[in-house]
């Protein structure tokens, strides 16, 4: 985003419509002059602002490659995607010269860059990667229900400012967009628990939260632009349709694994088609700077709806066809390979990937040393060998050790300890395969 990413998506001097230029490449020239969507505001207090939005796009696409991606050919990609995806959709719909900005496409913040072009790009990206192995599927569920409330919970604070931030000023349609985003994500998680309900008998709360988001989402777009009323509708039905869209990834037998295409790309299709329905004029004037859009059919503007459509194709197209080639084209690269080996994925992305366990509740390793033995520079001569271990991964080594010369000294001059009987430990994989279910009495 610092070397071209703001440029390409928000240069004023492109005049192609697709995609801006490199005038403000390193953020050359972006100090104190008007944004270049509003005037309220400082451009580079509005460059910052929204390489937030690019940087939650490319986690919530990062999702794409959970249980079975590799880190190293992800990050490559989600940078490449950043510039050739994300930036010619965010240009598109808000740089001064977007074919959609022109056309008068109503994309408050970001239904189109930010949901559906994360949530259409990690269902190509999933494809591209292919299903979880099947046995790695039969137990699948939330690794802590805790952690998934407190996230939401977090989450949708920051998706107050998110939505309420742009508006670019302390100005009623900020306020109109904190209470639109507020009520659309509680009627979301409402619906979304009542649907679960129907089916399982008990109030969820991945259920909630799951429908939270869809509300949060389809607020995206539509939040700076409709009465609070129109909000409890847009809830709802998101929290409905992005409920039932996730049983779509089992129709297309495509691992979605995190529903970024059910949550993210379908909450935003519902938020842009029914901004063409309940956009209001006088909303949008509340800022005191948009003064002269003419809303939804609510005041009467029929074609707003077929704008909103053909931006939503648009958008879902190219986020979908560019997404699978790039990522079709990394994998063919020799060393970036996009999936992790079976072995790989059934000893967790966490063990082979990352080397660190977000619940470590079967220790496998305490030690630093009880796993790969190190590189012994003694070679082999039996001296005592003090292995180099990274900051914060000295378990089992006495850190006065590695400071004190004397002490070291001692240990090296100690007697060998007779050697104790080995034992095959297993491993969680070994444990998994050689554990019979326990039969029920006759």
């Amino acid at each position: 985003w610092f070397f071209w990413g703001y440029s390409l998506a928000f240069a004023p001097t492109a005049k192609n419509g697709f995609i801006g230029n490199l005038t403000h490449f390193g953020l050359i020239n972006v100090l104190g002059n008007p944004a270049p969507a509003t005037p309220l505001i400082p451009e580079l207090v509005f460059s910052f602002f929204q390489m937030e939005f690019a940087c939650v796009t490319a986690a919530i696409l990062m999702g794409g490659i959970a249980e079975r991606g590799r880190v190293l050919p992800a990050v490559v990609l989600i940078f490449l995607w950043t510039t050739i995806v994300y930036c010619p959709l965010a240009y598109w719909v808000w740089g001064a010269n977007g074919w959609a900005m022109k056309w008068g496409v109503l994309d408050f913040a970001g239904g189109g860059p930010v949901e559906i072009g994360s949530g259409v790009s990690g269902l190509a990206f999933s494809w591209v990667l292919g299903r979880r192995s099947e046995k790695e599927l039969l137990n699948f569920r939330p690794h802590n229900v805790s952690i998934v409330g407190l996230g939401t919970s977090l989450l949708w604070f920051g998706w107050l400012g998110f939505n309420g931030g742009s508006a670019f000023g302390a100005n009623l349609r900020a306020v109109i967009a904190i209470w639109n985003t507020m009520i659309a994500a509680a009627f979301g998680g409402a619906v979304w628990c009542l649907l679960d309900f129907r089916i399982e008998r008990r109030w969820t709360m991945v259920g909630f939260c799951s429908g939270t988001i869809a509300g949060l989402v389809a607020a995206t777009p539509s939040s700076g632009f409709v009465y609070p009323w129109a909000s409890v509708i847009i809830g709802a039905l998101a929290g409905a349709v992005c409920n039932f869209a996730t049983k779509i990834k089992f129709l297309i037998r495509v691992d979605d694994a995190l529903d970024l295409f059910a949550e993210h790309a379908v909450g935003g299709i519902v938020g842009l088609i029914l901004t063409a329905f309940f956009a209001s004029p006088t909303v949008i004037g509340l800022d005191s700077v948009n003064l002269n859009l003419p809303g939804g059919w609510v005041n009467h503007h029929w074609k707003q709806l077929y704008i909103q459509f053909a931006y939503v194709c648009a958008t879902c197209g190219y986020s979908f066809v560019v997404t699978a080639i790039l990522a079709k084209v990394i994998d063919s690269i020799p060393g970036l390979h996009l999936r992790n080996t079976a072995e790989a994925e059934k000893r967790g992305m966490d063990e082979i990937e990352i080397g660190e366990f977000a619940s470590d509740y079967i220790e496998i390793r305490r030690d630093f040393t009880d796993g790969a033995a190190p590189f012994d520079s003694t070679d082999g001569k039996g001296a005592f060998f003090y292995p180099h271990v990274a900051a914060g991964d000295r378990h089992g080594h006495v850190e006065v050790s590695f400071a004190n010369p004397h002490l070291r000294e001692q240990q090296q001059h100690q007697p060998p300890e007779q050697p104790e009987p080995s034992y095959h430990i297993e491993s969680v994989s070994e444990k998994t395969e050689n554990t019979v279910a326990p039969t029920s009495p006759p």
